[in-house]
């Protein structure tokens, strides 16, 4: 079962993540007097004690694992443990196939942007779009093109519109520093 810890060492030189699982107490390993067994069926079998359930899973060829150490007293099932590794295994791999990674793509514009270079950035702009990514669309104010704001809302309203058939505006445009940007994202 994935928990989510990352852990990164301050030697390694590339970034290696080590994922830790869920631990189960597995048959011995089980230090309670007392457990509350659940057969493999799911059917309750009651309170018993330690050596009683070892003895039980032994002869149905099966182990015992606690699956609930904290309740009082533990809960422990019947199972068979290479099996249920196995399975949460697969159903791992299975989540880590379906999940999607959105990356943030940039396409910088610059006041003065001839009408060959717009349509160029705009082409890169739809094919990040249609890959699944999202887009930032920044435009870059120099010198004294900051007394002419309009002019890079007009570029960027102009670079939106066209993005339109490919993603929808996630972000409208904002004044950051010298940088006017905007997010979209794909449809």
């Amino acid at each position: 079962m994935f928990l989510g810890v990352f852990y990164f060492h301050p030697h390694w030189r590339r970034r290696q993540v080590i994922l830790k699982t869920k631990r189960y107490r597995v048959n011995r390993a089980i230090r309670v007097p007392r457990l509350r067994v659940i057969s493999e069926t799911g059917e309750a079998l009651g309170i018993v004690p330690l050596a009683e359930a070892l003895k039980l899973a032994d002869e149905r060829g099966l182990d015992i694992v606690e699956v609930s150490p904290d309740a009082d007293p533990p809960v422990a099932r019947l199972m068979d443990y290479g099996k249920f590794k196995y399975s949460q295994e697969k159903k791992n791999r299975e989540a880590r196939k379906r999940q999607k990674n959105v990356t943030l793509k940039e396409v910088k514009l610059r006041v003065k942007i001839g009408r060959h270079d717009f349509d160029f950035k705009r082409d890169h702009g739809i094919e990040f779009l249609k890959a699944g990514h999202k887009l930032k669309v920044t435009v870059t104010f120099s010198g004294r093109e900051m007394t002419h704001q309009e002019l890079g809302h007009d570029l960027i309203n102009r670079m939106l519109e066209e993005l339109g058939i490919a993603g929808k505006v996630e972000a409208p445009p904002k004044m950051e520093g010298r940088n006017l940007s905007a997010i979209v994202s794909p449809k």
